[in-house]
């Protein structure tokens, strides 16, 4: 190293700066940079909250407090920056922390409070199990050994494509379906990476090849509809759903297992028939044969080696919480553990209680080392966690500030019309917004209004709730829609044609499914025959 050019860092001479100083004759020659800066479409954005916030504070006038006024000039500065992305989403999410106290809706401790509850509790531990599965590798064993499973000798292309999408969707069930998709869409192109690429590539490979990566996408959202952790859209609902009926039976992992699983087994299904019908074709077995067999799996499989201390034990651990998230409360003759604690413990107690084994458990690979230490736990979600007690913290909003109320007197009109016909049309609407935000601002969005018009029109809320949340999953048409969707258009195998050619049918089946199950089945799970 040439000593003449390297400046000494730390200098005795007191006039020297201690941080660099650009020299001014290197400065942009750009004089109107500032400017130019200023003058973007994300700029307008942002101004877009306040203002909005403002001319809804000074035009609009209610006969209610005026706390419900400001509320919904709150909900406009927020839906509008969380549309736009004008600043990234979990900023946004926090915003209620000082729009709150600031507009009288609530104290700066209560609304805090909404950020860290039982359900996130939920949400950071069993995130906190996902990441250890991630880390040994756990979900691609899984992955490759359940397609080995379904690969089929000699090769059945719907049998290997369900065995795929089955996995994606077991793997979404315990995990968020965005970590889902990106584990399972690398196991999926390792297999079609054995298929030609580019001008030799058959129509039928090209068309397996859609297949399976749609299959990925739209089996890591449906997996995800069956369990509370598998999306935070369940999270919010249940969340809400605690927020606004405190009194009211809780909707626990078991309970909405019991609804959820059913339902994504029958979008699942029509998801698998559709992809059958437009992209396997007759006689493609024999084409995709000659280059895909068991031998690829097994060779991957073994470069894995045997299973470790380590991964047995995180199985082990992941298990006793499934059991223990099955068995809080079970029915009311068999109340399950959850009775031993007066009901004081919730699934997010479990959850944490189990994430910590993980901190506490040796690996048996270094001396001293842990399971899983703090540092493997920095890709934890919190712009999740904050997006949920965003959506909390609106809940409470609109209740406390009158505007709950105001909504309520504003859709009388629907007191007469029938349920068959509302509750398709809430799930065409979530699933309408979804594509155009996030589902998790969608819900937030959608779920306080119909509380509302279920209060109007005397139906039990979560005949409106559960429909409007879970048609927010059905994002199956822009890449746009949902994290998902982008990895799977990244590979390069799939165009919007494609989704839209396999997203319209699945989503109408999807809404067909949940129109005729939620006043049957939810009817019975949730008790929605008798009042709130």
């Amino acid at each position: 190293m040439n000593g003449d050019h390297t400046p000494n860092p730390i200098s005795d001479d007191p006039k020297t700066p201690l941080l660099p100083v650009n020299n001014p004759i290197q400065r942009s020659p750009s004089s109107h940079s500032f400017t130019t800066s200023l003058l973007t479409p994300n700029s307008f954005y942002i101004l877009l909250g306040p203002l909005s916030c403002t001319l809804i504070c000074l035009l609009v006038k209610l006969d209610a407090p005026v706390t419900s006024v400001y509320m919904l000039a709150i909900l406009a500065w927020m839906f509008s920056w969380w549309f736009t992305e004008a600043v990234p989403m979990p900023v946004t999410s926090m915003a209620p922390l000082f729009l709150f106290p600031l507009f009288g809706i609530a104290s700066a401790d209560s609304v805090a409070r909404s950020f860290m509850d039982d359900v996130i509790a939920l949400v950071l531990g069993s995130f906190i199990l996902a990441l250890a599965v991630e880390h040994y590798n756990i979900h691609r064993r899984l992955a490759l050994n359940i397609t080995m499973l379904f690969c089929g000798d000699p090769l059945n292309p719907p049998l290997l494509l369900l065995g795929i999408c089955a996995t994606t969707a077991f793997v979404s069930m315990w995990m968020h379906n965005v970590a889902a998709a990106v584990i399972m869409m690398p196991v999926a192109t390792g297999i079609l990476h054995r298929l030609p690429m580019g001008p030799t590539q058959s129509d039928v490979a090209g068309k397996f090849s859609k297949a399976v990566v749609l299959g990925v996408i739209y089996s890591a959202a449906i997996g995800g509809m069956s369990t509370l952790t598998g999306t935070g859209v369940n999270l919010i609902l249940v969340g809400m759903w605690k927020s606004y009926f405190p009194e009211a039976n809780p909707i626990s992992f078991n309970t909405w297992f019991f609804f959820g699983f059913p339902l994504a087994l029958v979008i699942f299904f029509a998801l698998w028939a559709i992809l059958c019908l437009l992209y396997c074709s007759k006689g493609s077995g024999q084409v995709l044969s000659a280059y895909l067999d068991k031998a690829h799996l097994k060779s991957e499989l073994e470069m894995l080696g045997p299973m470790a201390f380590a991964e047995k034990m995180i199985l082990a651990i992941f298990g006793t919480l499934i059991v223990l998230w099955m068995t809080r409360s079970i029915t009311d003759d068999i109340p399950g553990w959850g009775a031993l604690f007066n009901g004081l413990a919730g699934d997010g107690t479990v959850s944490v209680m189990m994430a910590t084994l993980l901190f506490i458990i040796p690996n048996k690979k270094q001396r001293g080392e842990k399971l899983m230490d703090w540092n493997k736990c920095k890709k934890l979600p919190w712009n999740i966690v904050l997006l949920l007690g965003a959506g909390f913290a609106i809940a409470d909003g609109v209740k406390s500030s009158g505007l709950a109320e105001v909504l309520s007197k504003a859709l009388d009109f629907l007191e007469e019309v029938p349920y068959l016909a509302i509750a398709p049309l809430v799930c065409l609407i979530s699933a309408t917004i979804t594509e155009f935000t996030s589902n998790n601002s969608t819900t937030t969005l959608v779920v306080p209004l119909l509380i509302q018009i279920a209060k109007t029109m005397r139906v039990h809320p979560l005949l409106l709730m559960i429909p409007g949340a879970i048609g927010a999953q059905f994002s199956f048409l822009l890449p746009t829609g949902t994290p998902s969707n982008i990895v799977g258009f990244t590979t390069g195998h799939i165009e919007i044609k494609d989704m839209i050619k396999t997203g319209v049918p699945l989503k109408i089946v999807g809404i067909a499914a949940l129109s005729l199950l939620m006043p049957t089945l939810g009817a019975y799970v949730f008790g929605t025959d008798g009042e709130v």
